[in-house]
């Protein structure tokens, strides 16, 4: 989903197609976005908003047949006339990265089942890089992402994480796929395919949190969808309690004297969420309004980013960063490659995951359930630690170290089958902007 309205999804596909190219020793590689979408928009933001709530409001059982009949209506229609052109001139096929095997209302899997087909009706090579897989599919689902991954053999199969396999090797072997490995997530490689933005100003030298403003419609949906739960155990994430929170904690941290800093994937929900309510978490509270009884430390404010544009954007801007707070997970691996500390909202089973992984259990929390005052400790210690330089060095050759494994792999299956991958033009750019890679290979994103 490369072209997502969430910016995280974009950087994570530039960050494989990148590396990728550079293990392929420069081979022309592109995104197919299975949505069907060609370009960054905000456009789409009434509609995906008025889609989610509509969705919440209709009764799980007539949603999914709704929701699946319409899927299934656009990807025969539209989305696999898309992939087929995409697919023109290429030798061989990733399914690359993002919570892509999850089952919310067939929507991965009905499109995955699609673009597949027209991947093994040009018989080309198939890998899986770096998924992340949820644990609860409907049985249709199940039945639509064994069938789509096992159209062609799979030159390479691997996942994001140590949930990610088990998910993969309770659905999807007893299918008679292989076995899946664990691989970094592509985002570790940020820090190498984007610039980092000098601060020289004394004004920039403030200690800067980022927190990221994800929509409870959102928070909801994603819970109640992609983690089995129905609308009553999710229901911990009331719209005015989310919102309170996230006002409540950004006015402590800057009581803290640190500048918090209010942004969005831009998930276009979330842009609505933090337009609605910027005002509200931007205001100077009078003294005795200080939340929590704790201390002035200090004089700091609460501003609003500007929307990004690009996923560039999103990681110049968290690169510029001492310390990110969110549920958004790119926006934490992103960060985390920069060596930027992060906090991530376990909203989503998957944050916990990733935090695993990088070293760092102990700052990914349900934040609002926190006593407010532990939170502001949280934030300091996490500011006040760093991240592990060494550690994070080691994850990042790893990670590469995966992409290269899975480019080796797929120049023995194009070589099997006689397929040459298409190079890319020389491209002169200033040495310390890399290229983006050349079109060849999709990686639905």
């Amino acid at each position: 989903m490369k072209y997502s309205p969430n910016l995280g999804d974009g950087l994570l596909a530039e960050c494989l197609e990148r590396e990728l190219a550079q293990a392929l020793g420069g081979a022309r590689v592109h995104s197919i976005d299975i949505a069907g979408r060609t370009g960054w928009s905000a456009q789409s933001t009434p509609r995906r908003g008025r889609v989610l709530a509509l969705l919440e409001a209709v009764p799980p059982a007539l949603r999914q047949i709704a929701a699946a009949t319409a899927l299934t209506l656009l990807s025969r229609l539209v989305l696999r006339r898309h992939v087929r052109t995409g697919l023109s001139g290429v030798a061989a096929v990733v399914i690359g990265g993002g919570n892509l095997l999850t089952d919310a209302d067939l929507n991965f899997p009905i499109k995955l089942a699609g673009a597949s087909a027209e991947v093994a009706r040009r018989g080309l090579p198939l890998a899986v890089h770096a998924v992340g897989a949820s644990p609860h599919w409907s049985p249709r689902g199940r039945a639509l992402f064994a069938r789509a991954l096992s159209r062609r053999h799979l030159a390479h199969a691997a996942v994001r994480d140590e949930r990610s396999r088990q998910a993969w090797a309770m659905q999807l072997e007893p299918a008679g796929l292989p076995p899946a490995e664990v691989v970094g997530d592509p985002g570790l490689l940020a820090s190498l395919h984007y610039t980092r933005a000098p601060r020289s100003t004394p004004a920039e030298q403030e200690r800067r949190v980022a927190l990221c403003i994800t929509a409870p419609l959102a928070l909801r949906y994603h819970m109640g969808q992609h983690h089995g739960r129905d609308a009553g155990q999710a229901g911990a994430l009331h719209d005015e309690a989310v919102i309170a929170w996230y006002g409540t904690l950004a006015s402590a941290l800057a009581q803290q004297g640190l500048h918090v800093i209010l942004f969005t994937n831009g998930s276009p929900e979330d842009r609505a969420c933090l337009a609605r309510h910027a005002h509200r978490w931007t205001a100077e509270p009078p003294a005795a309004g200080w939340h929590g009884g704790l201390p002035r430390k200090g004089r700091g404010r609460v501003s609003v980013a500007a929307p990004f544009a690009t996923p560039a954007d999103l990681a110049v801007f968290v690169a510029g960063c001492d310390l990110i707070i969110a549920h958004r997970m790119h926006a934490c691996i992103a960060a985390h490659s920069f060596a930027v500390p992060t906090i991530g909202l376990t909203w989503d089973e998957k944050l916990t995951s990733f935090f695993a992984l990088a070293g760092r259990a102990r700052y990914a929390v349900d934040g609002p359930a926190l006593p407010l005052p532990t939170m502001v400790e949280l934030v300091q210690a996490a500011l006040a630690e760093g991240v592990d330089r060494t550690a994070l060095a080691a994850l990042i050759a790893r990670t590469r170290a995966d992409v290269s494994r899975l480019g080796q792999r797929l120049l023995a299956a194009t070589a099997k089958e006689a397929l040459p991958i298409p190079m890319a033009e020389p491209v002169t750019t200033p040495a310390s902007i890399p290229a983006p890679a050349e079109v060849a290979t999709p990686v639905p994103a």
